[in-house]
């Protein structure tokens, strides 16, 4: 028994009644009307989270790295072994620094013997006050070798003990620059520490919205697990960056906070209650639901009749209630899609 053929004209027909029937099941989205509105009394920022004291250890001679008993993470006691350099150039120099000591002190004993001989012998009218006076002087010059080979001596104990890398502070280390073996030459950075009781958030403000940054009544920062906190201090720095054209905010954070932080972790700051600045352009804010985000596209669906047109538009950074400027891809006047993941589906039409 053979299968009886479907006429093209039944298939159009159904065709079109399930077009019809999805377009009849598809509920009207919500528009928006653009309208310019004045600065945003909240918005967010990126910050970086910063130590408020850190050191980078470096090696002041050169010599190989023999010892590094540090990693990054490790937890360090002031004066705790940070790294060892080969000493054998230093211990040399020390030692031959302590027989120039021993020389020199040898010719002031031997000085000032001739010169109490000199000097009694010119009591006793002996020898001319100025076989007496080339004694003094040589006298005074050997102090002066004496004194010289003592401080030479110093320096050599002092060269020595920069080969011994030390904490200078209870800190972690934040990094380690070189490996045992390594040639760590005058100036060359071996370790960086920070002390992980004292953090802050760097924040570079753009210089356009530094005034309304200032004006802002609460300032907050998001930890990784979601969490707004105080900053326990503030502070402005008071130049412009000439290239960036940013200002600096520094935020002190409380040692609880810092607690689960490191330095380099990028945290959002959030500016609530900022005044809106003089002369500020006017821009349209909208909810977040309303920008699709797709990739490198960024676009909104404008109401077209019946339906609904994709458009490319440029945001901004979003303010802390969750809406989103568009700077630039729309005209006052124009409608767009509350929901764009709605908009974009089969059938969607705007509701009137």
């Amino acid at each position: 028994m053979g299968i009886k053929p479907i006429a093209a004209s039944t298939v159009a027909i159904w065709a079109a009644g399930m077009l019809f029937a999805t377009a009849a099941r598809a509920e009207p989205v919500p528009v928006l009307t653009v309208a310019p509105q004045s600065a945003a009394a909240a918005f967010e920022l990126e910050g970086v989270v910063q130590a408020v004291r850190q050191a980078t250890l470096a090696a002041q001679v050169g010599g190989n790295v023999v010892s590094l008993p540090v990693k990054a993470g490790d937890r360090l006691k002031a004066g705790q072994l940070v790294a060892r350099l080969d000493a054998r150039d230093a211990q040399a120099a020390l030692q031959r620094n302590d027989a120039g000591v021993v020389q020199a002190e040898g010719v002031l004993r031997s000085a000032r013997l001739a010169a109490a001989r000199s000097r009694e012998l010119r009591r006793q009218d002996f020898i001319s006050q100025a076989a007496l006076d080339v004694a003094e002087t040589e006298l005074s010059t050997a102090q002066a070798g004496a004194d010289q080979a003592r401080a030479a001596r110093s320096q050599a104990a002092l060269a020595q003990g920069y080969a011994t890398l030390t904490a200078p502070f209870d800190a972690v280390v934040l990094a380690a620059h070189v490996e045992t073996g390594d040639l760590a030459l005058p100036g060359r950075a071996v370790a960086t520490l920070y002390a992980p009781g004292a953090l802050r958030v760097v924040v570079q403000v753009p210089a356009s919205r530094a005034a309304t940054a200032r004006t802002a009544q609460r300032l907050s920062v998001r930890l990784p697990d979601g969490n707004l906190v105080r900053p326990v201090q503030q502070t402005f720095l008071p130049n412009t960056d000439p290239v960036s054209q940013t200002v600096e905010l520094r935020l002190d954070l409380d040692a609880r906070s810092a607690a689960a932080l490191v330095p380099g972790q990028a945290l959002a700051v959030q500016f609530e209650g900022a005044a809106a600045v003089a002369g500020a352009a006017a821009v349209p804010w909208v909810p977040r639901s309303a920008v699709l985000q797709r990739g490198e596209l960024t676009a909104v669906y404008v109401a077209v009749g019946e339906g609904f047109a994709l458009r490319s538009v440029r945001t901004g950074a979003p303010a802390a209630d969750g809406r989103v400027p568009l700077w630039a891809g729309v005209q006052p006047g124009e409608r767009i899609a509350a929901d764009a993941v709605r908009a974009g589906l089969a059938g969607a039409a705007p509701a009137r």
